[in-house]
């Protein structure tokens, strides 16, 4: 299937890439790289075509976020997880998608999804106050999606939501200065006493379910299809994408390198250097292939309107934890490969070294909790988890 999408974004990736250097130093991507993608329609490819979206087959979303992530990682993170929301609006209620995209479709969403959120009861809606962490892009956008606890009796905790909040109920605090993916400016959101009306707020047991009220109005497949398993691939996805493209850049760079050590010689020579290379590449097409099988299986019962099973669900939240260990397994094997050279600050290699670990780190990356949870199903036991 041809990926229109990812055609109008290839002639970008070397400018993506030029700027990859700069959008590290200066943490964050740049308003002009997102107004170029923009024009591209990678926001708009799990958009609802009621609001000039392209409702595309997920897999080929994820290939584009995976060649962007190559050029750079912190861009192609901010694309992936400002291009995923769009699909999560899609799962509201007709009157909020109204109110972002009614008078421009190319609105942006950001998120933090901690359910730190203090919620109170009021009259159509409730009131938020808190603090979140980690708005990969806010800067970038004029809504967030936010995590928020109901309690009850007691202040026992009886029901997660999601709200959508706009940017005029909330500030911005730019505190992002970490290890890696520097470039994603995931600062905090700060909000006291916002009013949230019932529409704009969907609770996370209806989304893994498969029963938001979006749904009524959006009919098509891509809606139909689970939020843990679509989320956490777009967590996933920049994290491969961007390991993929350091192997590349790796292989013409040490393809003439000559060793200054071990006797000297041509680095491409070495037979230690091919089973290492053999190794980083194995781990990154097993990824790759894992991921877009179980997406691609996923879509197909949407589009048959059929039951997904239990057993792809927890397949697919397997592959995804697997898909980033095997990425960290072989940029591991670059960055080491490449001896003291990976050291030096800003080359691609000890770039991508740093996005992905720090990827890695991500709640939705929990190898040993979401292996943890398949071999209980294999096992015959029930799993009730929202992020299957």
């Amino acid at each position: 299937m041809t990926n229109e999408i990812l055609d109008k974004v290839r002639p970008l990736l070397p400018k993506i890439t030029e700027r990859a250097k700069a959008t590290d130093i200066d943490g964050a991507v740049s308003p002009e790289a997102i107004a170029e993608l923009k024009e591209t329609g990678v926001f708009r490819m799990l958009q609802p075509r009621r609001f000039g979206g392209l409702e595309c087959d997920p897999v080929q979303f994820y290939e584009v976020v995976r060649a962007i992530s190559g050029a750079c990682g912190s861009t192609g993170w901010v694309t992936s997880v400002l291009g995923v929301h769009p699909w999560q609006l899609g799962l509201f209620d007709a009157r909020a998608q109204t109110e972002v995209w009614g008078e421009d479709p190319d609105t942006l969403i950001s998120s933090a999804y901690a359910p730190v959120g203090r919620l109170k009861q009021v009259e159509g809606g409730f009131e938020l106050s808190g603090h979140w962490s980690f708005s990969s892009g806010c800067a970038h956008a004029s809504w967030a999606v936010l995590g928020g606890l109901v309690t009850g009796a007691g202040g026992k905790p009886v029901d997660v939501i999601t709200l959508l909040v706009p940017q005029t109920d909330y500030r911005i605090d730019e505190v992002w200065d970490v290890t890696g993916l520097r470039g994603t400016a995931s600062n905090d959101i700060v909000v006291d006493k916002a009013f949230v009306p019932d529409h704009r707020t969907i609770r996370n047991y209806e989304q893994a379910h498969l029963r938001g009220p979006g749904q009524k109005v959006n009919t098509g497949p891509l809606y139909r299809m689970p939020f843990a398993s679509i989320f956490t691939s777009t967590i996933t996805a920049p994290v491969i994408g961007g390991v993929a493209g350091c192997y590349t850049a790796y292989i013409a760079e040490m393809r003439n390198r000559i060793r200054l050590s071990f006797g000297g010689g041509r680095y491409s020579e070495d037979q230690f250097a091919h089973v290492a290379v053999a190794r980083a590449a194995s781990e990154i097409d097993a990824a790759i292939l894992q991921m877009d099988r179980n997406i691609s299986e996923l879509y197909a019962y949407a589009v048959r309107g059929a039951d997904i099973p239990a057993e792809l669900r927890l397949r697919t939240r397997r592959d995804q934890v697997r898909g980033t260990e095997r990425a960290l397994e072989a940029i591991d094997i670059l960055f080491k490969t490449a001896g003291g050279n990976s050291l030096k600050r800003g080359n691609p290699i000890e770039r991508s070294w740093r996005d992905a670990h720090a990827g890695s780190v991500h709640v939705a990356n929990d190898v040993e909790r979401a292996l943890a949870m398949y071999g209980r199903g294999e096992f015959g036991f029930t799993v009730e988890d929202t992020f299957v």
